[in-house]
């Protein structure tokens, strides 16, 4: 069975697929494709079938967790959505500038994690060798 794919995994298709779109958006022009700059609709159908897994899968790892996770209440009580179910006319739009920091500290935390772990690893083959090569 195929794992799921991690969060850092669907924040990054969502944002290489609809970037150039957010970037594109021009205010006060009639032509739009969306109603807001900020919330970007996004396709959890096209987005699943580039990670390999059902759209519901996508659909519910950003209402039901992300959402939760990372969205929060201003001081006046108004509420801001990574993900939201509707925003004006747009389904299933994603908060792309927030979405863009939720990944970057993703993938910064990735780093951290990955790189001791591959210079630890280097360092461990290095001295397996050196006692393999000065033992003799």
């Amino acid at each position: 069975m195929k794992r799921p794919p991690s969060d850092r995994e669907i924040l990054r298709e969502i944002h290489s697929q609809y970037l150039s779109l957010f970037g594109s958006f021009e205010r006060g022009n009639p032509d739009n494709e969306r109603q807001s700059k900020i919330y970007v609709p996004i396709d959890c159908a096209a987005i699943a079938e580039k990670l390999g897994v059902d759209p519901d899968i996508v659909f519910g790892r950003l209402y039901y967790h992300l959402d939760k996770k990372y969205g929060y209440t201003q001081e006046d009580g108004s509420k801001v959505h990574l993900f939201a179910f509707f925003v004006g006319g747009d389904r299933h739009a994603v908060h792309f500038p927030m979405l863009s920091a939720v990944l970057a500290e993703l993938e910064q935390s990735w780093f951290r994690f990955t790189a001791p772990l591959v210079i630890s690893s280097l360092a461990f083959i290095v001295s397996v060798i050196g006692l393999a090569c000065g033992g003799s």
